[in-house]
């Protein structure tokens, strides 16, 4: 959820694909009421693969994963908001791989259906999750290897994923553009420490693939970012 409901482009709801510098496969796709971004990683020998955010539409991401002909090992999130979470459960269940979570998102995790009814939407609560996500963690998908780094601001336990060149930044860093910080755990100064502190010093190439609307790249947002500045 961001701060300017504008950067959720039209073309977020097409599928993006891309390589990272390595060659690991990526494939992100609009999902739900909200357009967050879905993202599933692949190792294409192996067909290994790590979900990110199943936050709707579980028959969609299946369709997608059967299509490929891959193996989930870890369904992972970049943060707790019911938009990113609210077919983890469906996913679960379907792939019997275990979810991945910060626990600084706890109280959001516990309460995805109270969440949901804030906006007239119906979601299933979860259950715990199977393993804590901290920063630095490495999450292994095939032979490639994802770095967690901890970004909190839009929620206390907000989370980003980087390998090489690609970065997965859920809703702390949008296309000219912040997470919202007036939600449950939100705070602005937190979350301006964490872009700047940890994904403005990555390299300017890097490509940024958001929590919702069209991705971006860390040097474009240190430039023209206007809530990013000082």
């Amino acid at each position: 959820m961001g701060i300017d409901s504008k950067n959720r482009a039209s073309d977020a709801t097409a599928m993006f694909e891309s390589q990272s510098a390595s060659g690991c496969q990526i494939r992100s796709f609009a999902v739900g009421p909200l357009q967050c971004n879905c993202t599933i990683l692949w190792d294409q020998q192996s067909r290994d693969a790590i979900l990110v955010d199943p936050g709707d539409e579980a028959e969609k991401i299946i369709r997608e994963i059967e299509k490929e002909k891959l193996r989930i090992r870890a369904i992972i999130h970049t943060h707790a908001h019911f938009d990113h979470i609210g077919a983890s459960a469906k996913m679960r269940d379907h792939t019997k791989a275990p979810l991945l979570v910060h626990p600084g998102e706890k109280w959001l995790w516990d309460n995805v259906a109270t969440q949901g009814r804030m906006f007239g939407i119906s979601t299933r609560e979860i259950g715990p999750w199977s393993e804590d996500l901290d920063h630095e963690k490495i999450i292994p998908c095939g032979s490639y290897s994802w770095k967690t780094i901890f970004t909190p601001g839009h929620t206390p336990g907000s989370c980003s994923f980087l390998l090489d060149n690609i970065l997965i930044a859920g809703d702390t860093l949008f296309q000219n553009s912040i997470g919202r910080t007036d939600l449950w755990g939100g705070d602005f100064d937190t979350i301006k420490k964490s872009i700047q502190q940890r994904l403005y010093t990555l390299d300017d190439d890097t490509i940024v693939i958001c929590g919702h609307g069209p991705n971006t790249a860390v040097g474009i947002e240190k430039r023209s970012n206007p809530f990013v500045t000082g």
